[in-house]
Protein backbone atom coordinates (compact mmCIF):
# COMPACT_ATOMS: atom_id res chain seq x y z
CA UNK A 1 0.00 0.00 0.00
CA UNK A 2 1.05 3.35 -0.79
CA UNK A 3 1.74 6.21 1.37
CA UNK A 4 -1.39 8.31 -0.29
CA UNK A 5 -3.53 5.55 0.25
CA UNK A 6 -2.57 4.86 3.90
CA UNK A 7 -2.62 9.26 4.53
CA UNK A 8 -6.56 8.95 2.95
CA UNK A 9 -6.98 5.88 5.54
CA UNK A 10 -6.37 7.60 8.49
CA UNK A 11 -7.99 11.08 7.39
CA UNK A 12 -11.15 9.35 6.28
CA UNK A 13 -11.17 7.23 9.89
CA UNK A 14 -10.62 10.56 11.75
CA UNK A 15 -13.45 12.43 9.86
CA UNK A 16 -16.12 9.19 10.30
CA UNK A 17 -15.22 9.55 13.66
CA UNK A 18 -15.98 13.01 14.07
CA UNK A 19 -19.27 13.32 12.16
CA UNK A 20 -20.32 9.69 14.18
CA UNK A 21 -19.47 12.14 17.22
CA UNK A 22 -21.40 15.61 16.46
CA UNK A 23 -23.38 15.15 13.21
CA UNK A 24 -25.43 11.81 13.19
CA UNK A 25 -28.71 11.88 15.10
CA UNK A 26 -29.43 7.60 14.43
CA UNK A 27 -31.09 6.83 17.59
CA UNK A 28 -29.96 3.14 16.22
CA UNK A 29 -26.40 5.06 17.08
CA UNK A 30 -27.28 7.08 20.05
CA UNK A 31 -27.71 4.50 22.62
CA UNK A 32 -24.80 3.52 24.96
CA UNK A 33 -22.90 1.17 22.62
CA UNK A 34 -19.46 2.60 21.70
CA UNK A 35 -18.74 2.62 18.56
CA UNK A 36 -14.98 2.81 17.16
CA UNK A 37 -13.93 2.95 13.42
CA UNK A 38 -10.68 0.54 13.58
CA UNK A 39 -9.03 0.57 10.41
CA UNK A 40 -10.17 2.24 7.21
CA UNK A 41 -9.31 -0.33 3.55
CA UNK A 42 -8.84 1.95 0.65
CA UNK A 43 -8.66 0.61 -2.57
CA UNK A 44 -5.58 1.75 -4.44
CA UNK A 45 -8.20 3.75 -6.86
CA UNK A 46 -10.21 5.40 -4.09
CA UNK A 47 -13.21 4.30 -5.52
CA UNK A 48 -14.54 1.66 -2.60
CA UNK A 49 -13.39 1.91 1.26
CA UNK A 50 -14.30 -0.98 3.67
CA UNK A 51 -14.55 0.68 7.16
CA UNK A 52 -13.99 -1.65 9.78
CA UNK A 53 -16.53 -0.77 13.30
CA UNK A 54 -15.73 -2.03 16.04
CA UNK A 55 -18.65 -2.25 18.81
CA UNK A 56 -19.05 -2.38 22.52
CA UNK A 57 -22.91 -3.73 23.23
CA UNK A 58 -25.52 -6.28 22.88
CA UNK A 59 -25.69 -8.72 19.88
CA UNK A 60 -28.73 -6.73 18.74
CA UNK A 61 -27.81 -3.42 19.39
CA UNK A 62 -24.34 -3.82 17.17
CA UNK A 63 -26.55 -5.48 14.06
CA UNK A 64 -28.67 -2.48 14.36
CA UNK A 65 -25.64 0.22 14.73
CA UNK A 66 -24.04 -1.52 11.43
CA UNK A 67 -27.32 -1.33 9.78
CA UNK A 68 -27.72 2.13 10.80
CA UNK A 69 -23.57 3.14 9.40
CA UNK A 70 -24.79 1.77 6.11
CA UNK A 71 -27.59 3.12 5.64
CA UNK A 72 -25.94 6.61 6.48
CA UNK A 73 -22.88 5.36 3.92
CA UNK A 74 -24.23 8.50 1.24
CA UNK A 75 -24.52 10.65 4.47
CA UNK A 76 -21.09 10.24 5.13
CA UNK A 77 -19.97 10.13 1.85
CA UNK A 78 -21.16 13.64 1.20
CA UNK A 79 -19.90 14.69 4.29
CA UNK A 80 -16.33 13.84 3.54
CA UNK A 81 -16.56 15.42 0.33
CA UNK A 82 -17.19 18.61 1.85
CA UNK A 83 -14.70 18.47 4.31
CA UNK A 84 -11.90 16.43 2.61
CA UNK A 85 -9.57 18.01 0.28
CA UNK A 86 -9.29 15.11 -2.27
CA UNK A 87 -10.15 14.66 -5.70
CA UNK A 88 -11.97 11.03 -5.13
CA UNK A 89 -13.86 10.31 -2.00
CA UNK A 90 -14.23 6.79 -2.40
CA UNK A 91 -17.91 4.79 -1.43
CA UNK A 92 -18.03 3.73 1.98
CA UNK A 93 -18.86 0.12 3.20
CA UNK A 94 -19.11 -0.68 6.84
CA UNK A 95 -18.22 -3.99 8.24
CA UNK A 96 -18.03 -5.41 11.99
CA UNK A 97 -14.65 -5.71 13.30
CA UNK A 98 -14.24 -8.66 15.97
CA UNK A 99 -10.58 -8.55 16.60
CA UNK A 100 -11.14 -6.91 19.86
CA UNK A 101 -13.76 -9.14 21.52
CA UNK A 102 -11.57 -12.28 19.85
CA UNK A 103 -8.74 -10.65 21.80
CA UNK A 104 -10.60 -10.78 25.23
CA UNK A 105 -11.54 -14.30 24.61
CA UNK A 106 -8.06 -15.24 24.18
CA UNK A 107 -6.68 -12.85 27.03
CA UNK A 108 -9.80 -14.73 29.54
CA UNK A 109 -8.84 -18.68 28.08
CA UNK A 110 -4.81 -17.92 28.87
CA UNK A 111 -5.97 -16.37 32.49
CA UNK A 112 -7.82 -19.39 33.11
CA UNK A 113 -4.74 -21.33 31.97
CA UNK A 114 -2.23 -19.68 34.37
CA UNK A 115 -5.02 -19.88 37.09
CA UNK A 116 -4.77 -23.60 36.89
CA UNK A 117 -1.51 -23.54 36.66
CA UNK A 118 -1.24 -21.83 39.61
CA UNK A 119 -3.83 -23.79 41.66
CA UNK A 120 -2.08 -26.12 44.54
CA UNK A 121 -1.87 -29.66 43.14
CA UNK A 122 -2.34 -32.62 45.27
CA UNK A 123 0.91 -34.24 46.34
CA UNK A 124 1.56 -37.53 44.26
CA UNK A 125 0.90 -41.06 46.06
CA UNK A 126 3.46 -44.21 45.66
CA UNK A 127 0.83 -45.80 43.11
CA UNK A 128 0.45 -42.87 40.49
Amino acid sequence: MNRRVERVNDLIREELSALLLREVRDPRLDSDLLISFTHVDVTPDLYNARVSVSMLGTEEQQADALKALNSAASFFHRELKSRLDIRRVPFLQFKKDTSIEEGARVMSLLERVRAEDDAPKPPLTAEE
